[in-house]
């Protein structure tokens, strides 16, 4: 084990070298990949994390994010999985964690395992899959409570491919919600279920007869989703529009919970794309932005560290 004395400047030569070369040095078996989260809503966000079966773990399963604040983690090779926020969380006189939307059901902080309770949305993500690609896509097959973008960002030189490209759904479908997907506490819209949920019909779950992409179609509901939020996932088949892979290795990823239309203006992409056209501001505020270089940063300080401890 190093001495207490050698650690801090190590770590430090480590940032330097990122921010002279903008790459870190790579062991086998680790990756420089991160997923930065940052919430920019007027309240506070729990975010869950839930990795696939046999995939390696993130360093947490569960946490909190005040308004403004971000938290990196690092990603290591072949992770799958998914995210979403939880909101109006409490613990209760037995010391119960629980959340309005998004609760996971573990009775903590820590998902510890369990994934998201419907409606929620989903960042959803593969890495060095098929091809060696990475996968990502923001879903609202099970419903919406949080705005979301997720932003890919190329290391340097990385040859990220043309399907490398922003995805999520940055409108408040809360507001916007048909009256019988609508999920309301304390007289506020606060979630908007799926149809699936909502009805539990095989047409609209594609389940059953319906199981398969020659049968099952959009439908009315899936289309209030799909056009409020074009590259988001709307039902069970619908990739073709909404998933994107980046060449593997070499692209980390912020996921923001409410951003702002104009962050993503700021980033070249139309943001009618995400459902940025028509963004209501009655039931999330933004907070202000954090600048990316120093989300960056940050991760890979914590990247750092993992390696060293």
């Amino acid at each position: 084990m190093l001495g207490q004395e050698h650690r801090v400047p190590i770590v430090l030569l480590l940032i330097l070298i990122v921010s002279v070369s903008g790459e870190l040095p790579v062991h086998e078996g680790f990756s420089s990949r991160t997923l930065t989260i940052a919430n920019h809503c007027g309240h506070t966000v729990w975010p869950g994390i839930l990795s696939s079966s046999g995939s390696p773990a993130l360093d947490t399963t569960g946490f909190a994010l005040e308004p403004g604040q971000s938290r990196s983690l690092p990603a290591p090779n072949g992770w799958s999985g998914r995210l979403w926020g939880r909101t109006h969380c409490t613990v209760d006189s037995a010391g119960k964690f629980a959340c309005v939307t998004g609760n996971c059901g573990s009775g903590q902080l820590d998902c510890a395992g369990h994934g998201a309770k419907p409606p929620a949305t989903l960042a959803e993500f593969t890495f060095d899959g098929h091809g060696g690609m990475d996968f990502y896509d923001v879903s609202l097959v099970d419903g919406y409570n949080l705005p979301m973008l997720v932003v890919p960002h190329h290391a340097h030189g990385a040859a990220a491919g043309p399907n490398c490209v922003l995805t999520g759904c940055v409108m408040d479908l809360n507001a916007a919600c048909p009256a019988e997907l609508r999920v309301g506490s304390d007289g506020r819209a606060v979630a908007c279920r799926s149809a699936c949920e909502a009805f539990g019909s095989a047409e609209h779950c594609c389940h059953g007869e319906h199981g398969n992409p020659n049968t099952c179609w959009p439908t009315t509901y899936s289309q209030f989703f799909k056009k409020s939020c074009p590259r988001a996932y709307s039902y069970a088949y619908d990739d073709a529009t909404s998933t994107f892979t980046c060449g593997g290795g070499g692209v980390s990823y912020s996921i923001t919970f409410c951003p702002s239309t104009t962050s993503v203006k700021s980033l070249g992409t139309d943001a009618a794309s995400v459902g940025g056209g028509r963004v209501g501001s009655s039931s999330w505020r933004v907070a202000p932005r954090l600048g990316y270089s120093g989300l960056l940063l940050h991760g890979v300080a914590i990247a750092a560290l993992a390696r060293l401890y």
